[in-house]
């Protein structure tokens, strides 16, 4: 049996995919314009990836002893495109920051590590490619601001 900490820090995680599948899906429900074509399917698509990780999240949860969450954090809105693209990134790079936790949490266990390892490397494709459509604006350079703080 796990350690409460993880077990409440993966709960922690599964809040934070949950708030992802309503957030991204209402981002791709009222992006409006010519930048809906582009923009709503690849929104859908990462409320889909929140979801699977949810999945995955909260089966690991039972299978270490615990109960999964059933809530979500509240979510960031706008129809403003760059601003939805900058909540985007907040929410992977949160995301980055709350599995890396995760893993020193399950130091030791290597299927653990293993499992969490994957769905990092996930959500750091998704901090990846929110700074490169935002890479032209001020808001990657706040990002990659705190990104260079956190590594030094």
């Amino acid at each position: 049996m796990a350690s409460q900490e993880l077990i409440a820090h993966l709960n922690e995680i599964l809040k934070h995919e949950w708030t992802g599948v309503a957030q991204y899906s209402q981002a791709a429900f009222i992006i409006e314009g010519v930048w809906r074509e582009v923009y709503a399917e690849r929104f859908l698509g990462d409320a889909k990836e929140s979801f699977g990780h949810a999945q995955l999240i909260g089966d690991k949860i039972v299978a270490l002893g615990g109960v999964p969450v059933a809530t979500r954090n509240e979510i960031q809105q706008s129809r403003d495109l760059q601003e939805v693209l900058q909540f985007s990134l907040e929410f992977e790079s949160k995301a980055v920051d709350m599995y890396e936790k995760a893993l020193d949490l399950a130091e030791g266990n290597r299927p653990l590590v293993i499992f969490l390892e994957d769905i990092l490397n996930d959500e750091q494709e998704g901090v990846d490619e929110y700074t490169k459509l935002l890479r032209n604006s001020t808001a990657a350079g706040a990002a990659a601001t705190h990104s260079a703080k956190k590594s030094g």
